[in-house]
């Protein structure tokens, strides 16, 4: 049996490993498994203290990776122990093929979990924890020179740069790993702002927004010096597209700038009550281009931030949430006006979103042409739930109370007096 696997070895270009590679070997495969079950062991014994680390200290910011702490706790540890093993002494083909494949698949599925966790595309965690495993894989047995070699060549020459398939590898991959960092940077910074109890919940929004450009612009930076693109080479074109996105985009750029001069002067703050134009309802959301205003009808309006910045905006809660409403009301001549007032005080009295104080009030307005014209006025503390339903409401009740008490509402008459019926005999005729 060994010689005939010998034989095949032989014909195929390949040698019989020697006792010595074989004892090493199983070395390797031995510390290899042990690496593997300590991996096991700490996903199932630090996964669901981290979990819970995790949720308290980031929260629901960072809600995808939490669930996985156990298989990246599992993957992690077992990828860094076989790291050390493989790294400890050089070891022969037959060995450093198991160490390696063992730490290829640990580190393949490490970035899966994590890049899953962050909410990027199947294809994109799968892709990248392929190239990690063939990396690792080819790096330990001595392949990956080889590899990047071939890669390099296949491509072709823009001007005074060469295109390759591994430049767009590369390129490919440095912009999936800043992508990931700025989208976990960004949801710890914006968790730890949020917990801050030293700024109100607009300050906080704004320098949330601060931080996500910052963030962003310094990966940027980062990306630029990792891939070594000379920026000196694009100053004209980089000045002529400039230009012309700044003609393109100064509506976004206005925006932008209106958004964060809306969060720094606290005009506008989320959870006001506005009203812009024929849009009414209570701003949900500042964003980077437009504001988020939720109507009564669970519409959500998207206004541009340079709106309001330039146009006429009711904010009902800017300084003081008590807002007034007016509650039209009409008696007949013939009541009781007294106790009409009365009984319209009673019912603003009796709703239950109507405050105590400031006190509720009656005004006559007018003598009107079918009745006695009055406005009840109630204050309201909460103008996001509507100011529609208190008046509804006000109304049904003094409506009840016009009943029992017998107050009569007015309703128009109209007297028809007709000179002249067509057709009819003219008077002191007989037909």
């Amino acid at each position: 049996m060994m010689q005939d696997l010998a034989q095949w070895l032989a014909g195929n270009g390949m040698a019989m490993p020697s006792q010595g590679e074989i004892i090493q070997a199983a070395v390797a495969y031995a510390l290899a498994a042990v690496a593997l079950a300590a991996g096991w062991l700490a996903g199932d014994r630090l996964g669901h203290p981290l979990s819970a680390a995790w949720e308290k200290h980031v929260g629901a910011s960072a809600e995808g990776l939490a669930p996985r702490m156990c298989k990246i706790s599992q993957h992690g540890t077992a990828a860094i122990l076989l790291a050390l093993v493989f790294n400890a002494q050089s070891w022969q083909p037959l060995a450093a093929f198991g160490l390696g494949l063992a730490l290829g698949v640990s580190v393949a599925l490490l970035v899966k979990a994590v890049l899953r966790g962050l909410h990027l595309p199947v294809w994109a965690a799968w892709s990248m924890a392929a190239l990690a495993f063939t990396a690792i894989l080819s790096r330990a047995m001595h392949g990956l020179d080889s590899i990047r070699n071939t890669l390099g060549r296949v491509g072709f020459t823009v001007g005074m740069r060469e295109v390759s398939l591994l430049n767009v590898l590369t390129f490919l991959i440095t912009a999936v790993i800043l992508f990931a960092a700025v989208r976990l940077i960004n949801r710890v910074v914006a968790h730890l702002i949020r917990r801050s109890k030293t700024f109100d919940p607009t300050q906080k929004l704004l320098f949330e927004k601060l931080a996500g450009i910052a963030v962003v612009v310094v990966a940027f930076f980062v990306g630029i010096d990792l891939l070594r693109i000379d920026l000196t080479a694009f100053t004209v074109f980089t000045g002529a597209f400039g230009l012309a996105v700044g003609f393109g985009m100064q509506k976004t750029i206005g925006n932008l700038i209106a958004g964060i001069i809306l969060l720094m002067d606290r005009s506008v703050k989320p959870g006001d009550v506005i009203v812009v134009g024929d849009s009414f309802g209570w701003v949900n959301k500042i964003g980077v281009r437009a504001v988020s205003v939720v109507t009564r009808d669970g519409k959500e309006h998207l206004i541009p931030n340079e709106d309001l910045m330039t146009r006429e905006v009711e904010n009902w809660s800017y300084t003081d949430r008590n807002v007034r409403v007016r509650v039209p009301v009409t008696v007949a001549y013939s009541c009781d006006l007294k106790l009409a007032q009365s009984l319209m005080l009673q019912a603003a009295k009796d709703s239950p979103r109507v405050l105590d104080t400031p006190k509720s009030n009656v005004w006559l307005t007018a003598f009107g042409q079918t009745g006695v014209e009055h406005e009840i006025l109630v204050w309201i503390s909460d103008p996001e739930s509507g100011v529609g339903n208190v008046k509804s409401d006000v109304l049904n009740r003094l409506w009840l109370l016009f009943k029992e008490h017998g107050i009569e509402v007015p309703y128009p008459v109209r007297d028809i007096r007709v000179r002249e019926w067509p057709g009819a005999a003219p008077e002191g005729t007989k037909d």
